[in-house]
């Protein structure tokens, strides 16, 4: 056998191995499906060859008799939108709501949190002192402005 085969032989006798543990047929069939997704892909570009454990979400659909592949990218999460609105924008100079703040997100980061989604990350970044959490006075409600 050629060197290239010894090689490949070795390493499916490691893979084995650790498939093997699980007990699950589908956990089994699981591991092995994006094990090979990330092989093929790291053939495909050896450049930008995907992280095992990258955030991406994977997207199979119907093209004729046969699934095809295609990596969707996920949007960017509530804590990542707010710091982006607090460092790079003077979003947070006026008072705002946090249903005011959930429709800015909805409109310009095609993003639709709920104010509950939003709170908490709010009281944070209030608690770190980047934001100040104020009561207004018309509605007895909290506003968030830049401190």
């Amino acid at each position: 056998m050629s060197k290239q085969t010894e090689k490949l032989k070795k390493q499916l006798i490691e893979i084995s191995e650790v498939v093997n543990l699980f007990k699950s047929e589908a956990v089994q069939v699981k591991v092995l499906d994006r094990l090979f997704e990330v092989i093929i892909d790291s053939e495909r570009n050896e450049a930008d060859a995907p992280d095992l454990l990258s955030k991406k979400g994977y997207k199979y659909k119907t093209n004729g008799a046969h699934y095809e592949h295609s990596i969707v990218r996920k949007k960017p999460g509530a804590t990542k939108v707010l710091n982006q609105l607090l460092q790079g924008t003077d979003f947070f100079e006026t008072h705002r709501s946090i249903s005011s703040i959930a429709d800015y997100c909805k409109e310009n980061y095609n993003s639709d949190f709920k104010t509950s989604e939003l709170s908490g990350i709010l009281l944070k970044l209030a608690n770190e002192h980047k934001l100040r959490r104020e009561r207004s006075d018309s509605n007895n409600r909290f506003e968030y402005v830049k401190a």
